[in-house]
C-alpha cells in the first residue's frame, strides 16, 4: 500500500470524495489504497451490469408487478438499509484515506463538515427507497388478503406464470362507490361501474349502471331469485323510498343471512352475480371504494382539474356551490360535484362522476404518484375492500399499466337508452355483449335474432331472447342512442 499523497487542497479532498460517493473506490486510488479502490470499482460496475441485464431481459411491466409480491418487497428493504449503511461507511472511509488531517485547520473544520453531510446526503435516497417499499407493503397486504374473507369461498388458486388468467380473454372486474356514513347501516352501492379488460391489449369498456335500477333479476338458481322469481321487489318505505332498487342489493343480502342459511356477508357476492346475470358475463373480483373517501385520495394528488359545464349546488340548505368553468377541484368539492343531486337527476350525475373518475386516471401520473406516495398510500389504506386476491396483483398491475395506455370505452345504461323502471334486459346484454366484441374486434359469433343471456355461472351463452318484463313507453331516441359507447371522459365538458 502507498502512502497518500498530501492533498493539494480542501477543495480536492471534497472533489475526490463526491467523486467516490458516485464512483466507489475512486478516493482511494487517489489515496493510494489501489486494490481496495478497484475491488470498490468492479464491484460497483457489477452491480450496475446486474441492474442494466435485469432492466433490458425483464419486461418494465412484468417487473413493475413482481414488485408487488412481498418476497421482493422484503427484499427490497433489507437491500435499500444495507446499501445505505454501505454508502455511509464508503464516504467515511474514503474521507479518512484522503489524509484530511494534513490540511491547515480551517480546512480540516470546512471538509470535515461537509464530508458529514454527504454521509448523511447519500444515506437519504436508500432511506426513502426502505420507506417507500415499506408503506407500499402495508397497504397491499392491508388491503389485498392471501386468503378469502369469505370462510366458505374456495381457497385462492396460485395463478400459473405461463397463465395467470386461466384461459380467460377478458377480465372483469365490479368497481362499487360505497355511500358509507356514520348515519347509516350497511352499504348502498350508489355507484357500480363493470369494467371488462382484454387481457392482451388492455382495451376496456366500462359499464355504468344506475342506482335506481328497478325489478332487478337475480341468477336462475339462487337464493336471491328463490326469494324474489319476479324481480327484486319490496313495499314501499315508510317515507315513500324505495329499499329495493340495484344500489340496495348488497345491503339487503347482508341483511338477510336466513337467505343463505345463515350465511354472513353475502352482500358483495350476490351483487357480483346480479350485475355479471345483468350485463351476461361472469364477474371476477369487486373493488369497493368509499365514496368520500376518495376525497382524501384527491386531496393526496393535489387535485384534480375538471371542467364544469354549469353551476353545481350542493349542500343541505343548497349553501355550497362549484362553479362552472375549468376548476382545480380538491377532494371535497370534487365529490361534490360528482354527486351532487340538486337540481339535478342520477343520470347526470352518473355523468359527473365519470368524469371525475377519468379525470384521476388521466392526472394520476407517475412522477405525481412518485412525490406524494406516502399521502396517496394513507388515502388508499382505508379507502378499499376488494376480494381480489393477493397472488393475482403480480398480474394486474402489468394489466393496469397497459389500461393507461389503451382504449377505455363507456357504456352508460341510462335513459333513453333504457327505461329504469321497466328494464329491457335482452338489450342491456346485447348493448353488453357488442361493446365487449367491438373492443376486443371479435366478430359476433351468432345471428341477429339471437341474443345473449347468461348461463348459470353467469358467462354469457347463446340463447333466445328471455322475456321482457312490460314497458313504459320510451323517450323519443336522442342522438348517440345507437351508438352508447363513448369514451371515458366524453361529454365531460371538453374534458382535459
Amino acid at each position: 500500500m502507498q502512502q497518500a499523497k498530501k492533498p493539494v487542497s480542501a477543495a480536492a479532498v471534497l472533489g475526490w470524495l463526491v467523486l467516490s460517493a458516485l464512483a466507489p473506490g475512486s478516493a482511494h486510488l487517489r489515496a493510494g489504497w489501489r486494490k481496495t479502490g478497484l475491488v470498490l470499482l468492479c464491484v460497483y460496475a457489477a452491480f450496475l451490469l446486474a441492474l442494466l441485464a435485469v432492466g433490458l431481459s425483464v419486461p418494465f411491466d412484468s417487473l413493475i408487478g413482481s414488485l408487488t409480491e412481498n418476497s421482493w418487497l422484503t427484499a427490497i428493504m433489507v437491500g435499500a438499509a444495507v446499501l445505505g449503511l454501505a454508502w455511509f461507511a464508503l464516504v467515511v472511509h474514503s474521507f479518512v484515506v484522503l489524509r484530511p488531517g494534513r490540511l491547515p485547520q480551517g480546512g480540516q473544520i470546512l471538509t470535515g463538515t461537509l464530508a458529514g453531510l454527504l454521509a448523511v446526503v447519500v444515506v437519504v435516497p436508500f432511506g426513502v427507497t426502505a420507506q417507500y417499499v415499506w408503506a407500499s407493503q402495508e397497504l397491499i397486504n392491508n388491503i389485498f388478503k392471501e386468503t378469502p374473507a369469505d370462510p366458505d369461498s374456495p381457497p385462492v388458486a396460485q395463478p400459473k406464470p405461463d397463465d395467470p388468467w386461466a384461459g380467460r380473454q377478458r377480465v372483469n372486474i365490479l368497481l362499487l362507490g360505497g355511500d358509507a356514513d356514520d348515519n347509516r347501516t350497511g352499504v348502498r352501492t350508489d355507484s357500480m361501474n363493470l369494467a371488462s379488460v382484454d387481457v392482451k391489449t388492455g382495451n376496456t369498456v366500462l359499464f355504468s349502471l344506475p342506482r335506481n335500477l328497478e325489478e332487478v333479476r337475480f341468477r336462475p338458481g339462487t337464493p336471491m331469485a328463490q326469494r324474489f322469481p319476479n324481480g327484486f321487489r319490496l313495499p314501499p318505505d315508510p317515507g315513500g323510498g324505495r329499499s329495493d332498487l340495484l344500489n340496495s342489493v348488497w345491503e339487503y343480502a347482508d341483511a338477510h343471512p336466513e337467505i343463505f342459511g345463515g350465511k354472513q356477508h353475502q352482500g358483495p357476492k350476490v351483487l357480483m352475480e346480479t350485475i355479471g346475470h345483468t350485463l351476461g358475463v361472469k364477474v371476477d373480483w369487486y373493488a369497493l371504494v368509499n365514496m368520500w373517501g376518495f376525497a382524501r385520495l384527491i386531496d393526496a394528488i393535489g387535485g384534480i382539474t375538471i371542467n364544469v359545464e354549469k353551476d353545481v349546488v350542493f349542500g343541505k340548505y343548497n349553501e355550497g356551490l362549484v362553479k362552472a368553468g375549468t376548476r382545480k377541484l380538491k377532494g371535497a368539492d370534487a365529490m361534490w360535484y360528482a354527486r351532487s343531486r340538486t337540481y339535478s337527476d342520477d343520470f347526470t350525475r352518473m355523468r359527473r362522476q365519470r368524469c371525475v373518475l377519468g379525470a384521476i386516471l388521466e392526472q394520476s401520473d407517475p412522477a405525481t404518484v412518485l412525490t406524494r406516495f406516502n399521502r396517496i398510500a394513507v388515502a388508499t389504506k382505508e379507502l378499499i375492500r376488494t376480494d381480489i386476491p393477493r397472488p393475482m396483483l403480480a398480474h394486474l398491475v402489468p394489466l393496469a399499466l397497459k389500461v393507461k395506455e389503451a382504449k377505455v370505452s363507456s357504456v352508460q345504461f341510462v335513459p333513453p337508452l333504457i327505461n329504469t323502471g321497466y328494464p329491457d334486459w335482452a338489450k342491456i346484454r346485447d348493448i353488453a355483449a357488442k361493446a365487449i366484441r367491438d373492443a376486443s374486434g371479435a366478430k359476433p359469433a351468432v345471428a341477429a335474432t339471437v341474443s345473449a343471456a347468461p348461463t348459470p355461472d353467469g358467462e354469457a351463452e347463446a340463447s333466445p331472447s328471455p322475456t321482457k318484463s312490460p314497458k313504459k313507453p320510451q323517450r323519443t331516441k336522442q342522438p348517440g342512442q345507437d351508438n352508447p359507447v363513448q369514451g371515458i371522459t366524453e361529454g365531460c365538458a371538453g374534458a382535459l
